[in-house]
């Protein structure tokens, strides 16, 4: 029997250690500061209401100073000042892409690395964010997937990331100005390094967090998680964040699922379609994305194209499906499939009734693109290695 949960239990989450015991109040849940302030001697029927204006202080004006709350009472300020912190992942490197792309190499807790990507478009603001540091899941066509394991992130790391990437787009309001509704960041994704399923508590309450309407306040239909088909926790994921789904699916046979990717060993394509098809919410405003991945011989040929249509519509799931040209990167053992075959690809998919629009490829330049996010510093510290290796040192 296949246990309940998709949370693995070999991989740790660790807490960022602060200065002087202090706890980071960013990432707790309304639950866990209200613990946390009663812990440090707020009055229980203050608690509420003090929980509701430092929310707001923190998440929807961005303010990191205790000392800028100033509807508290100096002496509460001060309590907080020598309790807690508000801190965020520190920005490594930021690059930006001609299209206007950015990615950020941001540090967390043990000295480690991830990534982080903001895609400009004309009508929204997307950021993809990750949820391990690595991934577990070594995808054959992913580059992220090169890189190992080494542990989930906090929900204090996953929503910094969407706090940092405000603080970089000057996105947070100033009291007294006009509100302004235009959103430079509209769109959460989670698709980078990780399976957000297999750090599901600290991915649930980093979103809800984010759809707070008190603070950063972004609908649920503007966050879209990616999982690779971890069955156990696609249910989970509607029932606890409610936001939308994306397959990583790349693949209409199990034969050549089970190498493209290997949690299909796991759970196959059955399992995996009988579980979205039972997803609450589907509808035709809120479709599941089948991302696939296009491979050039591997998986772009009609029949492939067909299997697909038959898949989704054996089991009537409103979908669309983002055709993604492959990254090529340095040591891969796959192509790109031709302009030529993807749009033939499309079109079959088109002609069924399904939207296939064919992703625009962004920030390749700066290696930000799908499945290119690996640190550049990882990559740096592995050929110092290999340089030194060949000297003999």
């Amino acid at each position: 029997m296949e246990p309940q949960s998709p949370i693995t239990q070999d991989v740790l989450t660790i807490p960022r250690k602060l200065p002087e015991g202090k706890q980071n109040l960013v990432g707790l849940t309304r639950a866990g500061l209200k613990e946390a302030l009663l812990a440090a001697g707020t009055k229980e029927k203050q608690a509420k209401m003090r929980v509701n204006q430092i929310w707001q202080w923190i998440y929807h004006w961005g303010v990191r100073d205790f000392a800028d709350m100033t509807n508290l009472a100096k002496d509460y300020r001060a309590m907080l000042e020598r309790n807690f912190v508000i801190e965020l992942p520190k920005v490594v490197q930021k690059l930006v892409s001609e299209d206007g792309t950015r990615k950020y190499l941001v540090k967390i807790a043990g000295g480690h690395e991830v990534e982080v990507v903001y895609i400009p478009e004309d009508d929204r603001g997307t950021l993809c964010i990750s949820s391990q540091v690595g991934c577990t899941l070594t995808c054959s066509f992913c580059h992220t997937g090169t890189q190992k394991l080494v542990r989930n992130l906090t929900a204090s790391e996953i929503v910094g990331q969407i706090m940092m990437a405000r603080d970089d787009l000057g996105e947070w309001p100033v009291p007294g100005a006009p509100k302004d509704e235009t959103r430079l960041l509209s769109n959460i994704v989670l698709m980078g390094m990780g399976e957000p399923l297999y750090n599901f508590e600290n991915v649930r309450d980093a979103m809800k967090i984010a759809m707070d309407p008190e603070g950063i306040s972004l609908s649920r239909r503007r966050i879209t998680l990616s999982t690779s088909g971890v069955v156990p926790g696609i249910a989970r994921t509607a029932e606890e964040i409610g936001c939308l789904l994306a397959i990583s699916f790349h693949a209409t046979t199990d034969e050549t699922r089970d190498v493209l990717v290997p949690i299909n060993k796991r759970w196959n394509i059955e399992q995996l379609l009988e579980a979205l098809a039972s997803y609450p919410n589907l509808s035709n405003s809120e479709r599941i994305t089948f991302e696939y991945v296009m491979l050039a011989g591997v998986n772009d040929s009609d029949e492939d194209a067909h299997r697909l249509i038959d898949h989704i519509k054996r089991h009537n799931i409103p979908a669309k499906i983002n055709l993604i040209p492959f990254n090529e990167w340095p040591g891969s053992p796959y192509k790109r499939s031709s302009n030529n075959r993807i749009r033939a690809f499309a079109n079959i998919i088109y002609q069924a009734g399904y939207a296939s629009p064919i992703r625009k490829t962004r920030g390749d330049d700066i290696m930000a693109a799908c499945g290119q996010l690996k640190s550049a510093t990882e990559r740096a510290r592995k050929s110092r290695k290999e340089i030194a290796a060949e000297a003999g040192l």
